[in-house]
């Protein structure tokens, strides 16, 4: 007998709906009101668990976050090989925005025009960590592998980061059309091609 799944908390529920309206009405303001609407209670309901919805969209971003940076360590457990771990984590940035296109909205910060400040900070600080993992990454490549960035680890760093950035703004300007995994071996031979090149070698001119 299989065990059954816990129902969703409250807030659990609140959450995955915002997530849907975000995804279902692409291009739209989210209200309170419509929200509540969405869940079945009322506004008053959505403030008991989340004061602002500055809190409930903060709430995704930290859903966003520990979802991605769990599964990165994962990934630095289970690969030693540093482009093999680079090419892992930039797909599973990829893959994760594709599978939740409400989610991307956030991640492309599009949905946060108008609303607090604080919460394009937090986005973007999601990014910056994303970037900061990849640069230790390559910055490990020479210590344990004996490999080096084509580019300065922050250039090379930067460079993966905004092709994640990039791919997933494509994918909400598109209406979730255009997918961010779109060509990705064929780009990825490009990307991870010229990234490390053994420290015996000479540094190309």
């Amino acid at each position: 007998m299989t065990q059954a799944t816990p129902p969703l908390s409250r807030r659990e529920q609140i959450l995955q709906a915002l997530a849907l309206m975000l995804e279902e009405d692409s291009g739209k303001r989210i209200t309170t009101a419509a929200l509540a609407r969405q869940v079945g209670v009322s506004e008053a309901a959505l403030y008991r668990h989340f004061p602002s919805k500055a809190r409930m969209f903060e709430g995704l971003i930290e859903f966003i976050e520990a979802s991605l940076f769990e599964r990165i360590r994962r990934i630095l457990d289970d690969e030693p090989s540093a482009l093999a771990r680079c090419e892992t984590i930039v797909q599973l940035a990829l893959t994760f925005a594709e599978k939740n296109p409400g989610l991307s909205r956030l991640m492309d910060g599009d949905v946060l025009t108008g609303e607090t400040a604080r919460l394009r900070t937090r986005m973007s600080q999601l990014f910056e960590r994303l970037e900061t993992q990849l640069k230790q990454v390559l910055r490990e490549a020479e210590l344990r592998e004996g490999l080096r960035p084509q580019l300065p680890v922050s250039a090379a760093a930067n460079l993966l980061s905004a092709f994640v950035e990039g791919r997933i703004s494509q994918y909400v300007r598109s209406d979730f059309r255009h997918l961010p995994t779109t060509h990705w071996e064929d780009q990825w031979r490009l990307l991870g091609g010229g990234l490390l090149f053994a420290t015996t070698q000479s540094t190309p001119a």
